[in-house]
């Protein structure tokens, strides 16, 4: 099982119907959803990103071969990063298999995943 997270707001996704596949706002703009591997590249891809953003965030646990979406592993703009993996379409219910909180220190720091 190869095992990626994607990361999001934790009101967003509390807010989700629990029947639906998943589709950040995101998507429209960028054509696909970004998903991480590994929890230091996660923390990397955090404190870059939403570290300005306020609020609670979850990790996405998703089985990358449980996916109905196609799964492509990219190199992002910075030729120096490594692969990421993008979902290009919705994530479906059955990959999803957990949600980790990531937490954040007085600053917004994002500083481990629980």
């Amino acid at each position: 099982m190869t095992t990626i997270y994607h990361l999001v707001s934790q009101e967003r996704w509390r807010s989700w119907p629990a029947d639906a596949d998943y589709l950040p706002a995101e998507y429209t703009q960028d054509g696909f959803v970004h998903c991480t591997a590994g929890d230091e590249l996660m923390l990397q891809v955090a404190n870059r990103f939403y570290r300005g953003v306020p609020g609670q965030f979850l990790l996405l646990v998703l089985d990358a071969e449980q996916l109905t979406s196609p799964l492509v592993w990219e190199r992002p703009a910075d030729e120096l990063a490594p692969l990421f993996p993008h979902i290009y379409g919705p994530i479906n219910r059955a990959a999803i298999i957990g949600e980790r909180t990531l937490l954040r220190d007085a600053s917004g720091d994002f500083t481990a995943i629980a």
